[in-house]
Parts: structure tokens; sequence; C-alpha cells
């Protein structure tokens, strides 16, 4: 009986320490969902502008043959002299994934959609990202100790300049044939759903009438120009959104972690004081029976 009493002490101090801990992160994340909130909406504004006047340029007749729509497919006969055979398709994916767990399915969620598609060339953003699609090195793996990844939390708009242009320069070298934004939609703050944004190849509008509008300069040489804007606004859009998510479910994680650890605590409690009391009532029953002897 002793022990058992020792062993629920022991546990409820463990879930004392929990429930602190859990509480702690709850309110740091509380503190930070205003700022990731008000960060989401104002790129969220940027981006839906931008991506507005994409809209209207692939619109224009004079950019149908924008090389954003996609490179003309070659066949064999196309061919020349020397030239290999054509390659099959390639898809790279920029995965959106957190700097940290402790946060409900937000990253396995994301992971889970990257395994369901089709393989392709994976570019991370955040530490947990980074460190699940780290290629295999032949180096000794312990010289990666502080590895140089993009953290969600920090990312910044230069950042994602330098992502779209990469992805922007190899789209018109043939060597990707489409780029996909993989990240976490914010629905509210106790809904946030995993989605891709496929960000190239350009899609034309199904209705291209109407007025587009008059574009200085010609339409065709401002699209050319703008896709590397566009892509950098939806991508760094994505990534803010994509860290509210974050912020969002680590709380309510760490509010039903909270909960959860106070109710094992009032379990436990009552389960010490039913031991201690029989304990003391057997101790009391044992000095009884000896003092009648």
């Amino acid at each position: 009986m002793g022990k058992d009493i020792k062993t629920l002490r022991t546990r409820i101090k463990s879930f004392d320490s929990t429930l602190h801990l859990t509480g702690a992160m709850g309110l740091v994340a509380s503190s930070k969902i205003k700022r990731a909130c008000d960060n989401m909406n104002s790129s969220r504004e940027y981006s839906a502008g931008i991506a507005e006047v994409t809209r209207r340029l692939t619109a224009c007749p004079e950019c149908k043959k924008c090389l954003y729509f996609g490179l003309p497919e070659k066949t064999e006969e196309d061919l020349g002299e020397g030239e290999s055979a054509p390659r099959k398709s390639v898809t790279r994916l920029i995965v959106i994934a957190g700097d940290r767990g402790l946060c409900g399915g937000y990253n396995a969620n994301v992971f889970r959609t990257v395994r369901d598609m089709e393989t392709a060339e994976i570019h991370p953003v955040g530490k947990r990202a980074f460190t699940r699609y780290l290629p295999e090195l032949d180096d000794d793996p312990t010289d990666l100790v502080d590895p140089d990844y993009q953290s969600s939390e920090y990312y910044t708009f230069e950042d994602a300049e330098a992502e779209a242009k990469q992805c922007c320069e190899d789209f018109l070298a043939g060597k990707i044939d489409r780029v996909g934004i993989v990240y976490n939609r914010y629905v509210s703050i106790i809904s946030q759903e995993p989605d891709v944004f496929w960000i190239l190849p350009l899609t034309r509008p199904e209705k291209t009438g109407g007025e587009t509008g008059v574009f200085e300069p010609a339409p065709d040489e401002l699209l050319d120009d703008l896709v590397p804007k566009y892509f950098a606004a939806k991508l760094y859009a994505l990534v803010k959104e994509s860290f509210a998510c974050e912020v969002a479910a680590r709380r309510m994680a760490m509010d039903s972690a909270k909960k959860n650890a106070q109710q094992m605590i009032d379990d436990l409690t009552l389960e010490y004081n039913r031991a201690r009391q029989g304990a003391i009532t057997q101790e009391i029953t044992e000095i009884v029976a000896g003092a009648g002897k």
C-alpha cells in the first residue's frame, strides 16, 4: 500500500510539471496569434492584388505565347541530331512546415499530403520539413550540427524572392515542368486544412471576354516581368498563413493537453486520497486489534 501511495505521488508530480509546461506554451502561442494573423492578412491583401493583375494579363490575347504557360513538349520527331529522348515531367514542391512540434497534426498533415503525391523535388521551408526531406549525404552526418534551414516563423520577402527567381529560371530552362506549394490553409482558429497551390505553369481564365485593361509596356513583356513578383508574393503569403495555422494549432493542442493533464491530476489525487485513507484505516484497525489483546 505504501508503495502505491508513493507511485501515485510521483505520477501526480509528473503531470503537474506537464500542466505547467503546456500552460506556458499555450500562453506563448496565444501571445503570437494576433501578430501572426495580422501578418497573414496583410500579405494576403498584397498577394490578392498582384494576383488580380496577373489574371488580367493572362487573359490578354498578346500573352498566349508566354513561356510561363508551359514550354512546348518535344516529340521524338522534333529532336535534332545528338539530342536525347524527351524526359519525364518533373514536379517541384515547396513544402511549408513548422520549426517545432507540439502543434497537433499541423506538420503531419503536410507530410501526409506530400506522401500521397507523386515523387517530386522537395524545397523545404521550416525546420521540421528540412529535417524530414534532407537528402542523404555521403559525408559524416556529424557535420550537420547546425544546418542552415529557412525558418517558417522568420521567413522574409527576400527569401521568397530568391526562391521565386530560382524556380522561374529552372522552369524557363526546362528543368522542371510545374511548381506547387504545400501548406496549411487557415480556416479558423480551430480548423486548418492542408492544401496544394499550383503556381506554375500559369493557366488562362476560362472566360477571357470583357475588358482586361490597358497595360504599359506591352502585356507580354509586363507578364514576363510580373510572374517572379507574383510567385514571391504568393509564396510569402502562404508561409505567413501556414505560420498562423501553426500558432493556432499549437494553442489548441496545448489547451487540450492542459485539460487532459488537469483531469489526470484530479483522478490520481482522488485515487491517492482513497489509498491514503485505506492505509490509515488499516493502521487504526491494527492498533485497535492489538490493544484488545
